[in-house]
């Protein structure tokens, strides 16, 4: 029985048939029966808290069906894949899964726990996104607005913050054009730094493309909206995360990486284990640099579903698909890529790879279901924490792994 498990696993056809993953779960369910400087500055709030609904209560005949799936899932792909980090799975807030393996820093004794906060990478995105949409619905921005409006010195014509949001900006990446223009790869850039660099060395960079023409994924929009962040509310962008999310939500092990945090970071590996260095470009936020843990990113999913954050439509505005220039199911809303069906149905996620950092974070908004995957060592099989998908939906994510 369990050779029969393993092989719906490793098919190809497990990821291109829906009934495959449902075949599974029967089988385990019988195994376990800016404004413009003249405005204003954004004070940050007094210190408050957001009132997050209680967990809705599973059966313990499903709660044992979610967590022996999962179980499975785990030991399948990561136990012994040397896993470095962190898994939650939820459903309706309620946490049926929760696992974590090895140590914050190889081969010592500092056990990975709930407390182990992770380089999300690219799933700070998330983030970013949201608290540009929370100033929008707060009628501090209009993200239809170019942003020049907000920096006159940004010479794209045509570039708006919703396509920052929904990278069609066709703004060059700058992980590539700051080294190849020149960068002094000794000192550690800033966001200001790219913007300099994006602006003044206009005439020597390559690959710029025409705003809203098609979809290309870009840091530099999210470093650009980081920016935006900081012009229209006054404040730095890891402060303003801080008192308007992270704090609120009592996310204690979540913070944007500053030199003043070098001390309570958690290095990463390549898939050897050979630690990764600090780089020239590791002090760039907005697009990465979030540090998390599986329960606090949890505290952010309960945060969005609760609607207190942002209201309905503006969470509609963010997962509308905005890209078709080719045809599939793959798109990209607002800071959220996801898997848009003709029916309607949507899968919300976004995944995260910097340095040997790798990040999962898929929910389910119509099961309320949640997946989160951290690990600091790198491991291509953390991204298919997607087959769990199977378990809540009859939907079918597909078998790319982008990052």
């Amino acid at each position: 029985m369990k050779q029969s498990l393993s092989s719906i696993y490793t098919k190809r056809s497990f990821l291109l048939h829906s009934k495959a993953l449902s075949s599974l779960c029967f089988s385990i369910m019988l195994l376990i029966g800016c404004q413009s400087k003249k405005d204003q500055e954004t004070k940050l709030p007094e210190s408050f808290s957001y009132s997050l609904p209680s967990p809705t209560p599973i059966s313990s005949d499903s709660l044992a069906r979610y967590n022996g799936v999962c179980n499975y899932w785990f030991d399948s792909f990561l136990k012994n894949s040397k896993f470095n980090g962190g898994m939650i799975v939820a459903k309706n807030g309620t946490v049926v899964f929760e696992k974590y393996q090895g140590t914050g820093h190889l081969n010592t004794t500092d056990t990975v726990n709930e407390n182990t906060p992770f380089h999300i990478a690219s799933v700070s995105k998330t983030f970013t996104a949201m608290a540009v949409l929370k100033l929008w619905q707060d009628k501090k921005i209009n993200i239809d607005d170019e942003l020049s409006k907000y920096f006159p010195d940004f010479n794209y014509t045509g570039v708006t913050i919703r396509c920052l949001l929904n990278h069609r900006s066709g703004l060059p990446n700058y992980v590539y054009f700051m080294d190849e223009s020149g960068w002094d790869t000794k000192k550690c850039a800033s966001n200001n730094d790219v913007y300099d660099y994006l602006v003044n060395k206009k005439n020597t960079l390559k690959n710029i493309g025409q705003p809203n023409k098609y979809f290309s994924y870009c840091n530099t929009n999210y470093v650009l909206l980081a920016l935006l962040i900081e012009k229209v509310t006054g404040n730095s962008y890891p402060e303003h995360l801080k008192k308007t999310i992270f704090e609120p939500l009592q996310m204690k092990n979540t913070f944007v990486y500053t030199t003043a945090d070098s001390s309570r970071t958690t290095p990463s590996y390549d898939w050897r284990g050979y630690q990764a260095a600090f780089m020239d470009m590791d002090k760039v936020y907005g697009d990465k640099n979030i540090f998390s843990t599986p329960r606090d990113i949890l505290k952010w999913d309960r945060l969005l579903a609760s609607g207190q954050y942002l209201n309905k439509e503006t969470l509609e505005a963010a997962y509308t698909p905005y890209s078709h220039e080719r045809g599939g199911i793959r798109n990209y809303g607002l800071g959220w890529r996801m898997y848009a069906f003709p029916d309607g149905y949507k899968i919300i996620y976004h995944n995260g790879w910097w340095h040997g950092n790798n990040a999962s974070f898929i929910r389910l908004p119509k099961e309320d279901a949640t997946i989160i995957v951290l690990g600091n060592k790198y491991n291509r099989s953390i991204y298919k924490a997607k087959y769990l998908i199977g378990l809540f939906s009859i939907k079918n994510a597909g078998n790319e792994e982008e990052e």
